[in-house]
């Protein structure tokens, strides 16, 4: 393969772009994971990631991608047979719904069309019919990475109590984390699902349950197999920073190096940045005369935009031309939606200068690839991040 000079632009929703300070860490000697040292991390560590689950409840890590969280979340609370309320949001979702099927356990799903999140009156009126409350629990994607629709789970949480339901409330925030505002505590959330690869700007390998005391106590009775996905043996190891077995030592360093850097900006900081810079990619694509796969404008997501392409085009044929073109990855089309749009991941460690770099790259490649199209996108973009840059009612809003 011919050099390329300069970085790749990573553009994908996950994994993103791994920050060099975490890759300096990551690059540590590796220590005795039962030693003095080892344990300072450990606790360090899971201090730090209450503030980003904004928890007070034990923050459970796994060496695992994200599907071992979803596993894990499943296992810790429920029986064989037990009733699940899923909503098929989008691929991950589906996939969430199929390993589900797998354990034993009873899907009842809510589909959608895959432009919109979980719909809190569908969600209420389907706990209200189970009058018997079979349902023991309730899963929801917060942000759905292959459609760029963001369930709003606040109202999910309230839809839940409306009806009077005892269900626990299980939320996946894998491409949300630590990019999208989320309050496990606050929202009443029973176990928070999340990975490694995205928001916490780490390279695919750790995975997370937060874990409220309702969920628990579900546990305690909880009949599905589980060994490695205990949550009780990992919470009484970490109370002295260690784990029941050798974890990630060297993902860890690269964790607490994360969890630093979001605190060094704040999440408010971090949650404005990200909404900064999917407002103005948002802009670029309606300027573009293409449409935004959600449909439902309050529940955009602030980590990707999903691009529809127009009829008669391929959304893998422009990936393509991009990649050879321009060096530049884009998030392909997932289930349903391959071949019909393409993702532009804006999350992690980025700013104003690669988001610019991005929407260039698309709009050259839209030409390039002879896609219908309007000029003008970029500098629609450029003209937003100016005035956010200069303290403008626009910057307000996206703060």
């Amino acid at each position: 393969m011919a050099f390329r000079s300069g970085r790749h632009f990573l553009q994908i929703p996950g994994p993103t772009n791994v920050p060099d300070r975490v890759l300096r860490a990551i690059d540590y000697p590796t220590v005795d994971h039962r030693g003095p040292e080892f344990g300072h991390l450990g606790l360090e560590i899971i201090e730090g990631l209450k503030y980003v689950f904004q928890t007070q409840q034990p923050v459970v890590i796994y060496p695992a991608s994200g599907t071992g969280a979803w596993e894990a979340a499943l296992v810790n609370c429920l029986s064989p047979g037990d009733h699940v309320l899923m909503v098929e949001t989008g691929h991950f979702a589906s996939l969430w719904q199929k390993m589900a099927g797998k354990l034993g356990l009873q899907v009842e799903l809510i589909a959608t069309d895959w432009r919109r999140g979980a719909d809190p009156a569908a969600v209420e009126a389907k706990l209200k019919e189970d009058k018997a409350h079979a349902i023991r629990a309730v899963c929801v994607v917060h942000n759905e990475t292959s459609t760029g629709a963001t369930s709003r789970i606040p109202l999910i949480r309230k839809a839940i109590d409306a009806a009077s339901h005892p269900g626990l409330f299980m939320v996946d925030t894998i491409s949300s984390l630590a990019s999208i505002d989320y309050r496990h505590d606050e929202w009443g959330v029973d176990v928070t699902v999340a990975g490694s690869q995205k928001g916490l700007m780490l390279p695919p390998g750790l995975s997370f349950n937060a874990v409220s005391e309702k969920a628990r106590k579900a546990g305690q009775s909880a009949r599905l197999p589980k060994s490695y996905w205990a949550w009780e043996e990992m919470i009484a190891a970490n109370k002295t920073g260690y784990f029941p077995y050798t974890p990630a030592t060297n993902l860890l360093y690269g964790l607490r190096e994360a969890i630093l850097m979001l605190q060094e900006e704040g999440l408010h900081g971090v949650f404005a940045r990200h909404a900064r810079h999917a407002e103005a990619t948002r802009r670029a694509v309606r300027a573009w005369g293409l449409e935004i796969l959600c449909a439902n404008a309050e529940e955009y997501s602030n980590t990707l935009t999903a691009v529809m392409m127009p009829a008669g085009h391929d959304a893998d044929a422009l990936r393509k031309r991009i990649l050879e073109a321009y060096d530049m990855s884009l998030g392909t089309g997932l289930g349903r939606l391959a071949g019909k749009v393409f993702r532009i991941g804006h999350l992690g460690d980025f700013n104003d200068l690669a988001l610019m770099g991005t929407l260039a790259g698309v709009e050259m490649g839209l030409a390039l690839a002879g896609v219908p199209h309007q000029k003008g996108g970029t500098q629609t973009a450029a003209d937003y991040l100016i005035e956010c840059a200069g303290g403008s009612g626009a910057h307000r809003i996206a703060a």
